[in-house]
């Protein structure tokens, strides 16, 4: 047997529940079927009790996880960069957290291709990522916008559009027994509500305390007795707010608003998607937002932002799948890194507009709006085109860009025209 194609990855923990750390899974998963492929990991962005390096089962010595703290530092990289011999070194995330690793792509790029999948949110073009983009082999992008982004800001890169997917075998349409049955069980409190739900991160660009706000308006205009919405994430996350203390505060902790924590597996999400009238993403800014992807692919409705990849999922440009809402205000934001993007904010009418719009609808006018979102799925995020997508890329970048030995289409130095 030929020699395996080792990939060097650099990411979320792959068996974090994080968007980034599902879909790295999924790639790896889906390489490692061909049995062409093994894997050394970064295993970041959470708080790791043990930094043992581990095998993944039943893979072994194809997959292995190093658990590292942020996302890993150059001396790490270097030394794995020697010890494990990589033919491709795979990242993905925002580039906020990556300029250490473009700092130093000269050493690298001179042994093995990088592969970025790539997330972006919004417009104006990001100029200032050009020359991270330029120092990257090939670019896979998450969503329209990004794949816009990078052919504007650094058209002569390497890209693809590859958006993420949902396995359709997990997060699929249950039937009415099934979903009545985990409701009675698990939420009993919801008979004779009409459930909407949030399944998100606690933190700022979520908008998690707005979410919390409007949909009590919404409730006391439709009755609170008769709506409740599910907040499934962490009610004490350092980065978000403290979502029990403003449904105290005003009122709602009466069962209009609950929260629930839990670390469920996606048979448990699909059903929680499946009880809903519909799923809510109104963050500011969003790459691609996985969780009404989710929703979608079990026939549930959404209500979102029109922000990032959000837009594509909640119309293809004839038919909708929910509601999208336009953006009341765009502020340019920034940081040191980030000197200037698009924060879409929406407002409280809006969205509670929608909700009302949502919750006025018979339940023949949502399964058929929840039909046609499944749809949009199977046709442009099946999980079948994704592993294929991802199987012919890494496939064409070793055989386009080599490593090592044979490394192919770089070179480490530019001629200019010095006047």
């Amino acid at each position: 047997m030929d020699k395996k194609i080792k990939v060097l990855v650099i990411s979320d923990h792959p068996m974090a529940p994080s968007g980034v750390g599902t879909q790295t899974r999924y790639i790896i998963e889906t390489l490692l079927e061909t049995g062409r492929y093994k894997f050394v990991c970064f295993g970041g962005a959470i708080k790791h009790q043990d930094y043992t390096p581990a095998k993944v089962d039943p893979y072994g010595d194809d997959w292995i996880i190093h658990p590292v703290d942020g996302y890993g530092n150059q001396q790490m990289l270097r030394s794995a960069i020697q010890v494990e011999k990589p033919d491709v070194l795979w990242f993905m995330t925002d580039p906020r957290f990556f300029p250490w690793l473009w700092d130093i792509e000269n050493e690298i790029r001179a042994n093995i291709p990088m592969v970025y999948y790539h997330v972006w949110d919004n417009v104006p073009f990001p100029k200032y990522n050009s020359v991270n983009y330029n120092s990257t082999d090939v670019i896979a992008c998450i969503s329209k916008v990004t794949e816009k982004v990078v052919a504007e800001v650094a058209p002569d890169v390497d890209r693809v559009y590859v958006p993420h997917a949902v396995n359709s075998d997990i997060f699929k349409k249950h039937t009415t027994e099934e979903i009545e049955e985990f409701k009675d069980e698990n939420f009993p409190f919801s008979k004779g509500k009409k459930i909407f739900f949030w399944n998100n991160r606690n933190a700022r660009r979520k908008l998690s305390g707005s979410v919390v706000y409007y949909f009590n308006e919404f409730a006391k205009k439709v009755g609170p007795e008769n709506v409740c919405l599910v907040m499934h994430t962490d009610v004490k996350d350092p980065h978000g707010q403290d979502l029990e203390k403003i449904i105290q505060d005003i009122g709602a902790d009466d069962g209009r608003i609950m929260f629930t924590t839990g670390k469920y597996p996606p048979e448990i999400l699909a059903l929680m998607y499946g009880m809903s009238t519909c799923t809510i993403n109104i963050s500011d800014a969003e790459g691609f937002g996985l969780a009404t992807l989710e929703s979608l692919s079990c026939g549930t409705p959404i209500i979102v932002n029109m922000t990032g990849g959000l837009q594509e999922q909640v119309t293809d440009g004839k038919e909708w799948f929910g509601i999208g809402l336009q953006p009341a205000s765009k502020a340019v934001i920034g940081s040191q890194q980030v000197p200037y993007i698009f924060e879409d904010r929406i407002n409280e009418e809006e969205l509670v507009s929608a909700l009302e719009k949502m919750y006025n609808m018979s339940d023949e006018e949502i399964e058929e709006l929840g039909n046609k979102g499944m749809e949009h799925v199977r046709k442009n995020y099946n999980f079948e085109t994704f592993k294929k997508q991802w199987i012919d890329l890494m496939d064409r970048v070793h055989e386009e860009y080599g490593s090592w030995d044979n490394r192919k289409n770089y070179t480490a130095w530019e001629l200019r025209e010095v006047s």
